[in-house]
């Protein structure tokens, strides 16, 4: 993971589903394209919105961070 791009929050902030057409959140500093989830459509999953990092929401969610296995990582939090 070493060889990942980085960005700040604010550029993560940009890949929400509505400014850019990327759809990407951040978990424990890794950043994963979650775009072609049918549960991210529109950049909105329940209460939450895309382009921010979700750490400190995983605990209220019904599942584990094993769910960001499934998504590609494409860069780390700056």
């Amino acid at each position: 993971m070493d060889n990942l791009p980085t960005y700040t929050k604010q550029q993560l902030a940009l890949r929400n589903g509505q400014d850019k057409p990327q759809i990407w959140v951040a978990y424990k500093g890794i950043i994963y394209d979650v775009t072609e989830s049918r549960l991210w459509r529109n950049g909105k999953h329940y209460e939450h919105w895309a382009g921010q990092d979700l750490t400190a929401e995983l605990p209220d969610a019904p599942h584990t961070e094993t769910v960001f296995e499934k998504f590609k990582v494409v860069g780390l939090i700056k």
